[in-house]
């Protein structure tokens, strides 16, 4: 596979981390996440590849961060998330609210079964999968006092509610999800065990119609909290991440048949906690956190796939 090097872009109006970032009809949405300071915010933001511009769309109803985004029926539903309250604590959310890009217009969705917060997600045969995330219970701690959460769920378009799930086999979050031949692949993420605070490199597969879990029997090349991951052309590509001694600016991708990873041109810098959407044959990055792993961007750049 032949690709070029990573182009700088536009950067988003906010600096932010943690948010909500979906492709839809030529367009990049972002909604909410962290900016400075970790104060989470509801602002949504539209990228138009073609002009290399960004607009302001309608705020989102929620202020939240965490947030994963999917698209259903042209519509983008922004699910679960949180915010850190003014007293240090965390409150996570169970809400759904669904974006009409065409009319610019927010509308309530079904509430989860559970609350989410930086869970992983996809969507897969009209069905939006949520896989764990930060514990409901750690609220108080943070992040490094965390085990993360195994409780998963699904929502089909016809359905009014939620329904649970078979869960991971390893509760963990700031871990993320692709669909690779009709399974849902979950790699990556973090989580405190008895052993200490552990960055992951497992990759769990999940079938859906047997709503059952196996070891996907590979590896991802450098455990990854907070990374990217997207496939494109049936191959599967991972981006940055925390991987428990820095925050990488490496990028990789792994075949079909699933045997050797393949390493791409590197980030500029490293680069955690972003969003990672594809348009056409590009693939892109945006905001996050840098090589520091606590300051905000806006930075935006792209990965041309030939």
């Amino acid at each position: 596979m032949k690709h070029s090097g990573w182009v700088t872009r536009s950067p988003m109006h906010a600096a932010r981390s943690h948010f909500a970032a979906a492709a839809y009809e030529g367009r990049i949405y972002v909604f909410g996440g962290g900016g400075a300071g970790f104060t989470s915010l509801n602002s949504t933001e539209i990228y138009d590849p073609e002009t290399d511009c960004w607009s302001k769309g309608r705020d989102m109803p929620t202020v939240r961060s965490g947030t994963v985004a999917a698209v259903l029926d042209n519509r983008i539903y922004v699910i679960g998330g949180g915010l850190k309250l003014p007293d240090g604590r965390f409150q996570f959310f169970r809400t759904v609210e669904i974006y009409d890009p065409g009319k610019d217009t927010w509308t309530n969705g079904p509430d989860m079964l559970m609350p989410h917060d930086y869970p992983a997600s996809v969507v897969f045969d009209n069905h939006i999968y949520v896989f764990g995330g930060h514990h409901p219970d750690a609220t108080n701690g943070g992040p490094m006092t965390d085990p993360g959460f195994s409780f998963c769920e699904v929502f089909h378009r016809g359905d009014a509610a939620w329904r649970e799930i078979a869960p991971m086999p390893e509760p963990r979050f700031a871990h993320a999800a692709a669909v690779v031949n009709n399974n849902i692949l979950v790699m990556g993420g973090a989580g405190l065990r008895k052993e200490g605070f552990i960055n992951f490199d497992l990759i769990d597969s999940y079938d859906p119609a047997a709503d059952g879990w196996i070891d996907s029997g590979i590896r991802l090349p450098w455990p990854a909290a907070g990374l990217g991951a997207i496939v494109h052309g049936n191959r599967l590509f991972i981006i940055g991440g925390n991987s428990g001694n820095k925050i990488e600016n490496r990028a990789a991708c792994i075949e079909p048949n699933l045997n050797n990873w393949q390493e791409l041109e590197q980030l500029e810098e490293g680069r955690i906690v972003m969003g990672v959407v594809t348009i056409g044959n590009t693939i892109y990055i945006l905001g996050g956190r840098g090589p520091d792993g606590k300051t905000p961007t806006a930075g935006v750049c792209s990965l041309n796939l030939l």
